[in-house]
């Protein structure tokens, strides 16, 4: 079968992929290895940060073009997908203030307030350091949203297929591949390959990527104390100063989000197993897990800590935790997006789209050669 376009995993940004090639009249098939909705990769979950928390330009262009298209998604979906709650940074105060720095240069909204002033405004929460508050900042309705990307893909003419493992890709030349399933050949002038953890298994042969780990995660849902409270975004750096003793069970930056009719999310970043993603066990490893509930009992008063829920998930991450936004050849590599990725899913998909179509990612995110 012959197609402009195939794209391999339909996750979030396979999916924005397929969003932004079908509407820009490319024919599109994308392929998923896994039902519609399913728990065994990265992109599933109710919540994710939509954290503007960044000094680095490249990473703020996609932020601020992120933002337009997930409320153009939203209006075509009906529905918003940004609930901004506004996100609290605190921690590394140095660090903020860079972040700070880049924000006024760029006339986004960010300001410092005491951790006295943070605790009594955000009632579940402790603070230790001055806190970087950035209203237009909040979470994404990330379940929502790839549900608003499949359809708006297909109302494009995308066609989407679930339960559809690609068995084989050869490249034929510069211009053509072959992506081969169970059922049938996909001759293709391009083919996107989004497949997260599984892609060094997938194309690790016939592409020069930097190291990609995987690791299972394990954060937790915990359960608020009290429905009233007001909850923002955050992350918690630990303090620079090694000699703190009060962060060594850390083990490494925190991230959560309130997800409604769940509960507050925590989790460690990044500190998970190396793990294939064939062969995950889906259980939290249990000191990490304990030091997690010590976390939740130190810095989260307005949750019980005694209620954590474990959630399991992938992530697939590059040594300095830049994506991989590049080609070789005819397959064009969206990859290691893990960690922080999700926010910026429209404008990656746009990215993939523009190198389908034959430009360039900002060099940060090029694969080394």
């Amino acid at each position: 079968m012959q197609v402009d376009v195939v794209v391999v995993g339909g996750g979030a940004m396979g999916s924005a992929a397929a969003w932004q090639l079908a509407r820009a009249g490319r024919s599109v098939v994308l392929l998923e290895q896994f039902e519609a909705g399913h728990h065994i990769g990265a992109s599933h979950g109710a919540t994710r940060n939509f954290n503007t928390a960044y000094a680095e330009a490249d990473y703020l262009d996609l932020l601020a073009e992120s933002k337009t298209l997930w409320d153009e998604l939203a209006a075509e979906h009906g529905a918003p997908l940004l609930d901004m709650v506004g996100l609290v940074n605190h921690g590394n105060v140095p660090r903020l203030r860079q972040v700070r720095e880049a924000h006024e240069a760029r006339g986004i909204e960010s300001y410092f307030i005491s951790p006295d002033e943070a605790a009594n405004r955000w009632l579940g929460m402790n603070f230790a350091t001055d806190v970087l508050f950035v209203p237009g900042s909040g979470r994404i309705r990330s379940a929502d949203a790839l549900v608003a990307l499949r359809k708006s893909a297909e109302a494009h003419g995308a066609v989407f297929k679930y339960s559809t493992p690609v068995r084989d890709i050869r490249v034929t030349g510069g211009e053509s591949a072959v992506v081969v399933t169970e059922e049938t050949e996909y001759t293709a002038s391009r083919v996107v390959v989004t497949a997260g953890a599984w892609t060094p298994k997938l194309i690790g042969k016939l592409t020069d990527l930097p190291a990609l780990v995987v690791t299972q995660e394990q954060p937790a849902h915990f359960t608020p104390r009290d429905n009233t409270l007001v909850w923002p975004s955050f992350n918690h750096s630990p303090d620079p100063d090694p000699n703190n003793e009060a962060y060594e069970y850390w083990y490494s930056p925190v991230y959560g989000m309130l997800t409604p009719g769940e509960g507050v999310k925590a989790g460690w970043h990044g500190v998970g197993p190396v793990m294939d993603p064939d062969e995950r066990t889906f259980e939290p490893i249990p000191h990490q897990m304990e030091a997690l509930v010590r976390y939740a009992e130190e810095w989260l008063p307005g949750v019980d800590p005694s209620t954590a829920v474990p959630i399991s998930c992938t992530y697939t991450t590059t040594p300095n935790e830049d994506f991989v936004l590049d080609h070789f050849g005819p397959l064009v590599v969206g990859a290691g997006f893990s960690g922080h990725g999700f926010k910026f899913t429209p404008a990656i998909g746009r990215v993939l789209k523009d190198i389908v179509d034959g430009g360039v990612a900002p060099e940060r995110f090029h694969a080394e050669r």
